[in-house]
């Protein structure tokens, strides 16, 4: 591994890699990306099979970025002769009254970009999708243009593209700490020291362990989130061409998809209630998750129910607004932050990988990411409120 490169990424998830490829693009490849783990881990934020991909969105802020999404992942797709979004059509129900403050939210996010959708009341979703038990109460919105993305073939689409364009991956080497008080940056490593012009931090959950070194105290919380699949025997009712990926959003927000990756259906509830740190997170799943996740299905899908086939843990990492931070570190123009966005951030990754590479290179972007920013008081001031309700992620 040489000693010294232009651009460093440390972090080979999503982001990263994302990071690599266009920074790769634009600076001949001088491009080295470091990760703790081997390529393709499953430690982080971007293992499983599956992300949601979609327009609706909670804010007009997001669904503005999302056709730059999709169209960032048509160019990896085209590049690779991979397919990684499945469109299958994204179905959001909303019952009670928040229920109602999501649908509203929702519809100003489409029709302010002018994104199409369907509004459905219970019987016509019923209708169209028997698979669901609903109360009559419960309204539907339908958006063809959603599905899914392989978030772990996506990955790898990317590490191939950079490395094609001559990016240099370390895997398995651990960056100890980053000094940025010379004229170049010194990142060291349990494999020696690489210096740097700019360096990309994209390390998810792990960015506590560095940002010190950066001069920050950010106030970013870690939860533990947990997947189940549950192995049903009514398959094809929920193949992808019959069913599509869905959210229920009430009290609680639970999302899903149909049989991909595993052979069984993926429920999960965004959470961010359980916090913990990196030392007491752990991999095993929480059976009482476990049985709240069948028991949603048991009243909404009855025909999804089945054994449990596999359940995974994940931890989020999030600001008190539950926003990205995906900016230039303040006070150094040299060190580009891209983080904070565990949970739903997937999904945007080609697209933010195309921002980094902006910032890194030229010190702004043309897209409408304001509301990332890295000065935000939400990272700083102790008295800004905490969001409650999450971004459906996975």
């Amino acid at each position: 591994m040489p000693d010294s490169f232009r651009y460093i990424v440390i972090g080979a998830g999503a982001i990263g890699s994302a990071a690599a490829l266009r920074l790769a693009e634009r600076a001949d490849g001088d491009v080295l990306v470091l990760e703790q783990h081997r390529l393709g881990h499953d430690r982080g934020s971007s293992g499983d099979h599956s992300r949601i991909i979609r327009h609706a969105y909670h804010s007009a802020a997001y669904t503005a970025l999302t056709p730059h999404a999709y169209a960032a992942w048509e160019d990896v797709e085209r590049r690779t002769g991979l397919q990684l979004v499945l469109r299958t059509g994204g179905l959001d129900l909303f019952e009670g009254s928040a229920g109602e403050q999501d649908l509203v939210a929702y519809q100003h996010a489409l029709d302010a970009a002018a994104i199409p959708y369907e509004l459905l009341d219970a019987g016509q979703v019923r209708n169209r999708f028997p698979q669901w038990s609903l109360a009559d109460g419960v309204r539907g919105m339908f958006q063809a243009d959603a599905g899914i993305l392989d978030i772990r073939r996506a990955v790898a689409a990317q590490v191939a593209l950079a490395r094609g364009l001559g990016a240099v991956f370390a895997d398995q080497t651990r960056v100890l700490g980053v000094d940025h008080d010379g004229a170049r940056l010194r990142v060291r490593t349990d494999r020696g020291e690489v210096l740097a012009d700019h360096l990309v931090l994209a390390t998810g959950f792990w960015a506590g362990e560095l940002l010190p070194d950066l001069g920050v105290a950010w106030r970013i919380a870690l939860s533990q989130e947990q997947v189940s699949y549950f192995a049903t025997p009514a398959v094809r009712e929920f193949t992808p061409d019959r069913f599509p990926v869905w959210a229920y959003h009430a009290d609680e927000v639970h999302y899903g998809f149909p049989v991909y990756g595993e052979v069984a259906v993926k429920v999960a509830r965004d959470s961010g209630r359980r916090t913990t740190t990196l030392t007491e997170r752990t991999l095993e799943p929480d059976p009482e998750e476990t049985a709240r996740l069948a028991g949603f299905l048991a009243r909404h899908l009855p025909r999804a129910v089945g054994p449990e086939a596999v359940s995974k843990t994940c931890l989020y990492d999030m600001p008190p607004d539950k926003e990205f931070v995906v900016d230039l570190l303040p006070g150094d123009p040299r060190i580009t932050v891209a983080i904070g966005g565990s949970g739903h951030a997937g999904k945007f990754a080609a697209f933010l990988g195309q921002v980094v590479a902006d910032l890194a290179t030229t010190g702004t972007t043309s897209y409408p990411v304001s509301i990332f920013r890295a000065d935000r008081p939400a990272l700083t001031d102790p008295a800004f409120p905490a969001t409650t309700r999450l971004s459906v992620a996975r």
